[in-house]
């Protein structure tokens, strides 16, 4: 079955989709071809921030399609491997929220005293 995922670094975020069967070195692959990170210089994290096997398939490390479906992706998070040889931290840039509403946008509360709606 499809499993969905979206894969977060720092300001990046992917969104792919696997099947459960899936090794994560094969996933790491398919990051490879996005990011250009070779699959030994990436550590990918469960979203229990775990660190998840190479040889483990996706359903082992319990992404499955009940929990990463289309509308709602697990998670993984990736950290790469820096110039002296280690593994950054994981670092996730939270997402932004949106600026509130102009008020001419904000639904109009009814006053209860529509004058149109009175009878003569």
């Amino acid at each position: 079955m499809d499993v969905y995922l979206m894969i977060r670094r720092k300001k990046l975020t992917i969104f792919t989709d696997a099947k459960e069967s899936t090794t994560v070195l094969q996933l790491k692959k398919m990051i490879q071809g996005i990011t250009k990170f070779a699959p030994e210089n990436q550590q990918l994290f469960s979203k229990d921030n775990e660190l998840m096997e190479d040889s483990k398939s996706l359903l082992d490390c319990g992404i499955t399609a009940n929990s990463a479906k289309a509308q709602s992706p697990a998670q993984v998070n990736l950290a790469v491997r820096d110039e002296s040889g280690q593994f950054e931290s994981l670092d996730l840039t939270p997402y932004s929220s949106p600026p509130d509403l102009p008020d001419v946008m904000k639904v109009q509360e009814p006053n209860g005293s529509d004058e149109r709606l009175t009878s003569r």
